[in-house]
């Protein structure tokens, strides 16, 4: 293979006091299950976004089987993670909320208002965009659900896990040079400019500005790809203030969203084309880095305004821990669809309330 595969998001990134009571609310509110490791180690690679010190940490990475990317629920174990030391507003550059998919919007809706997990707006649509309405969690971080008929399996959960982010750029067309040429997100949903009643409620809604969806023309490929299923970003630039950077000052794995990572298939073709294009890798694992339970390769980058991208292509998966059965994806054909009935076996590791 001489090129690369992205082949789906595999899981966002958020940054917590507590992982263990973040991901037991997450469970209830966004079904994400299904943990593929739970570790407890030292981030020593990551040094350029740790203050250039090795930091202990405990981190969940958990999927919600009905289809979609995973949280990947990170804790310092060392230190007490900073909060933003000012509100955080739509626009401003980094992740400003997760897109997570639903069967049923309406479903979804009723299911939050009836379990006090607060909607921030009532459903809408945005020119030929999906419907969808904002909810946030526990710590304050905003979440766009979104419908989708794109899903892996169907659990009677009202929704699924990470479809995409809304992520605050000073420039879309700089921006697009990396999303585009890079992530591959060559199809406009929509690209619209003013200001939007149904951001009134969100930080920042009533500012002016540009919002583009992006989605990605061609079929996803690759060993996961029909668990993760398609994708989609909106890119968020505004008008008439000086936006702020989500990180600036803060730490990697400090509270909110810390990355967005991608499942790939080349990382070496990858690699290349990052470098060529202006956007080098700043980690990067080079071999394969345990997680405990999985393994893998791993490597970051930025986009035009620092926001984290992370790149995964994985080595090992575990399947079905109990009886110790773990997929080594290193002696499969590099892009082969890992089979359905393997992906959902891994519904046995699923951790019940």
């Amino acid at each position: 293979m001489t090129s690369y595969l992205i082949g789906g998001i595999q899981q966002i990134g958020v940054g917590v006091q507590d992982a263990d009571a973040a991901w037991a609310w997450y469970r209830r509110q966004f079904g994400v299950d299904v943990p593929v490791f739970k570790e407890k180690a030292q981030a020593g690679l990551m040094l350029p976004y740790t203050g250039g010190k090795p930091r202990s940490r405990y981190a969940i990475l958990a999927l919600n089987l009905q289809g979609g990317g995973g949280f990947e629920i990170w804790q310092y174990t060392c230190r007490k993670p900073a909060a933003s030391d000012f509100e955080i507003q739509i626009g401003d550059y980094g992740i400003f909320a997760s897109k997570i998919k639903s069967p049923d919007i309406h479903l979804a809706y009723r299911y939050f208002q009836e379990n006090n997990i607060a909607c921030v707006s009532e459903i809408s649509r945005l020119k030929n965009g999906p419907a969808h309405f904002f909810t946030r969690d526990l710590y304050g971080n905003f979440f766009q659900v979104v419908e989708s008929k794109d899903w892996f399996q169907f659990r009677k959960q009202p929704t699924g896990g990470v479809v995409g982010a809304i992520i605050g750029v000073s420039d879309i067309e700089g921006s697009l040079k990396f999303y585009r040429d890079i992530l591959g997100y060559d199809e406009v949903v929509y690209d619209e400019q003013g200001q939007f009643e149904e951001l009134q409620h969100i930080p920042g809604g009533y500012s002016p500005m540009r919002r583009v969806l992006l989605r990605q023309s061609r079929e996803l490929a690759g060993p996961f790809a029909k668990l993760f299923g398609r994708n989609e970003l909106e890119l968020v630039q505004v008008e008439g203030r000086s936006p702020k950077k989500i990180y600036g000052g803060r730490l990697w794995g400090d509270l909110g969203f810390i990355h967005l990572c991608y499942d790939v298939v080349n990382m070496d073709a990858l690699k290349a084309t990052c470098e060529a294009t202006g956007f080098p890798f700043t980690v990067d694992s080079q071999n394969s880095f345990d997680m405990g339970e999985a393994a893998g390769r791993f490597t970051y980058t930025e986009d035009p305004d620092g926001t984290l991208i992370e790149f995964v292509e994985t080595h090992k998966l575990p399947i079905l821990k109990k009886l110790g059965w773990y997929l080594n994806l290193k002696k499969r054909k590099p892009g082969k669809p890992i089979p359905k009935f393997i992906l959902k076996a891994m519904g046995l590791n699923r951790q019940k309330d």
